[in-house]
């Protein structure tokens, strides 16, 4: 079975400062950790151009509701198809996603060739993205496509565009990666240099921080890797669906609104409740008596 895998995709370097700026304005908690990033990244430098490059993206703890437009006029099953993958998500999160034919946030094509492939700009760097340009890329999707890979692709795509970034893979992932292939990998697809492919990839997270057992990417977000880089030429798929770890994870950046329902009842309305009891069961034991 051939697996269709993510390509990370980023701004061009002229852009990363601005989109960093836009991105701490609409969600100021989307500052970049500088003080945790020095004590991880010995040498690491907080110029703005580093600054950029680690700055999160997400839309902030009000939510977020993004309109959607499909640039290749698609049959209408299929934009609704991908539409309730996309609003999958809204689960745990506000989080929304609408069709729009009037100057959408999200624009969702299926291209191929040197632009093709399967593609989500990182959250709010889709605001810096060219309205003629797609900030999401599902190439060759059809209603024909396997159900399973709307689950996996879809909604892994759509974990990009709410700003979820890939995560670190496992010890034993990383050691079917062929370091050489990989480092050419990032630097052709992403202008990354030698030693940040080893931090962001090459560098496995600390086991002791991960959920599960073995070497197996439960998370939708996991980054997906072609076989053109393992060892034995098979591809890192990622998880295949959202999981419980990244429902609550969305939950927690984008927390539903609470809920308003009926007033609890105050203490005095307890003390009532319970006198009214009393009394009531004095009434039962009359009766009884009289009886």
């Amino acid at each position: 079975m051939d697996y269709i895998t993510c390509t990370p995709k980023r701004l061009p370097a002229e852009k990363l400062v601005a989109a960093a700026k836009t991105a701490t304005t609409i969600n100021p908690l989307n500052h970049a950790p500088l003080e945790r990033l020095i004590r991880l990244m010995p040498g690491f430098a907080p110029t703005p151009e580093h600054i950029a490059v680690v700055t999160s993206k997400y839309w902030g703890l009000q939510g977020v509701k993004l309109t959607v437009g499909f640039m290749d006029n698609p049959e209408k099953a299929l934009k609704q198809r991908l539409l309730l993958h996309m609003n999958a998500w809204a689960k745990t999160a506000n989080v929304t996603f609408v069709e729009t034919s009037t100057d959408p946030q999200v624009r969702v094509a299926r291209t191929g060739g040197d632009n093709g492939g399967y593609w989500s700009y990182l959250g709010t760097d889709i605001l810096h993205i060219p309205k003629g340009q797609q900030t999401m890329n599902l190439e060759n999707f059809t209603m024909q496509m396997r159900e399973s890979e709307f689950h996996r692709v879809v909604r892994h795509e759509t974990g990009h565009t709410l700003g979820f970034p890939h995560e670190h893979l496992r010890k034993g992932l990383v050691a079917k990666l062929d370091v050489a292939k990989t480092i050419a990998y990032f630097e052709r697809t992403q202008g990354w240099s030698e030693a940040e492919v080893r931090a962001q990839v090459l560098k496995p997270i600390n086991e002791a921080t991960l959920r599960g057992t073995a070497d197996d990417a439960k998370s939708i977000m996991c980054y997906q890797l072609p076989g053109t880089i393992t060892l034995d030429g098979k591809p890192i798929i990622g998880g295949l669906d959202i999981d419980a770890t990244d429902y609550n994870f969305a939950a927690l950046i984008y927390p539903k609104p609470k809920m308003s329902g009926p007033t609890p009842k105050t203490p005095a309305n307890k003390t009532s409740a319970k006198k009214a009891s009393k009394k009531t069961a004095k009434k039962v034991a009359r009766r009884a008596i009289k009886r």
